[in-house]
């Protein structure tokens, strides 16, 4: 079945389908704002933490809170906001004290500042309160998105910031920490020319193949298994598992990946791989890529070797990462550009591993 049909019939089944914007014509201009400096944000949230941070259920109340905002020159402005968990893992509060929020702005109270045109934003939060590497985590992470921004502008972009929290019933102590914003879904679309596009599954050659080959190698790059670009997870209805697919329901459609945690890249203290894979650690890379030509495959790599040094600079000069974890990351690209410069090991790596997929 052609792309046109096979997607449009799916899109039309869930009710859910999203006609692309025009190209170029960007998702809300004054969204850019936020993410158009990657210098840390300086911020206070003072909300009732402990009153929602009760709230662990996969749909959960928004609570009023205020964002303050610090400008360089020391000028304070205030921002009334609502507040709720979100998440799936990390919302689980035996795996984090401190889960991810979801922030509600008030569009017309926003402007003129460094939100406006913003409307609700995912916050990635720290997890632990007093354990020392989960923020690590937290810049690591931010960091792989950051990485996936240098191979292409199909990504999320990110804003990291320095946030004190200060619970407004007073049964939490006040504490600094870094966390990120993560770029809508709908603005990171429209800021490409295109729209979400909401299906239960993508056959694996209805993507773009350029993008999906990126997306796939970028994967192996930071060490990720935990993701699915063609169809739905077992609890939602709509494709696909931390990956977002833009375009239009017709075609031409495009995988952007996100949700960064589970990679080895990041290393956190609670990933795991599938125990269906044939890895023990998420450090081992394992190339989850469909198979394919050669020669396409292989198109793909001089992208990564031009942003080399980029890449290995995003994670040398990031200010409060530890030296320790930035030797180890190091290493960790290392290995991957080893790979990459051996054509032996991308024939074993890559090629040997991919995974077998009838058109």
């Amino acid at each position: 079945m052609c792309r046109t049909i096979a997607l449009l019939l799916a899109a039309l089944v869930l009710g859910t389908a999203v006609t692309a914007q025009d190209a170029g014509s960007g998702g809300k201009g004054a969204t850019q704002i936020l993410f158009a400096s990657n210098d840390p944000l300086t911020l206070t949230i003072e909300a009732p933490l402990e009153a929602i941070f009760k709230e662990r259920e996969q749909v959960s109340s928004y609570h009023p809170g205020v964002v303050i905002l610090e400008d360089s020159d020391g000028s304070r402005v205030r921002l009334d906001v609502q507040l709720k968990t979100r998440g799936k893992f990390r919302l689980n509060p035996r795996h984090c004290g401190f889960p991810p929020l979801r922030i509600n702005f008030k569009k017309k109270q926003v402007e003129g500042t460094i939100f406006s045109g913003q409307d609700k934003l995912k916050l990635v939060t720290h997890c632990q309160d007093k354990r020392a590497d989960y923020e690590q985590y937290i810049l690591l992470e931010h960091l792989a998105y950051r990485t996936y921004n240098l191979l292409t502008d199909l990504s999320y972009q990110v804003r990291l910031a320095r946030i004190t929290y200060v619970d407004t019933e007073g049964v939490r102590e006040p504490l600094t920490k870094y966390a990120f914003f993560i770029e809508d879904e709908d603005d990171m679309a429209g800021r490409v020319g295109w729209g979400v596009v909401q299906v239960p599954m993508v056959p694996p050659f209805e993507y773009e193949q350029d993008q999906l080959n990126l997306a796939e190698v970028f994967q192996f790059l930071v060490g990720n298994t935990d993701w699915a670009a063609f169809v739905s997870p077992p609890d939602k209805a709509v494709c696909c598992h931390n990956i977002t697919v833009i375009g239009r329901p017709a075609g031409p459609v495009y995988p952007v990946p996100y949700d960064f945690d589970w990679t080895g890249l990041v290393s956190a203290r609670y990933a795991r791989p599938d125990p269906s894979l044939p890895i023990r650690s998420v450090r081992q890379r394992l190339y989850r890529g469909i198979c394919r030509d050669r020669g396409q495959l292989d198109a793909t790599l001089p992208a990564f070797q031009e942003q080399k040094e980029a890449i290995y600079a995003l994670y040398q000069d990031q200010e409060g990462l530890e030296e320790k974890q930035v030797e180890r990351t190091v290493k960790y690209l290392d290995e991957f550009y080893e790979i990459i410069g051996d054509p032996k090991k991308v024939k074993r790596e890559i090629h040997d591993r991919c995974r077998e997929i009838s058109r």
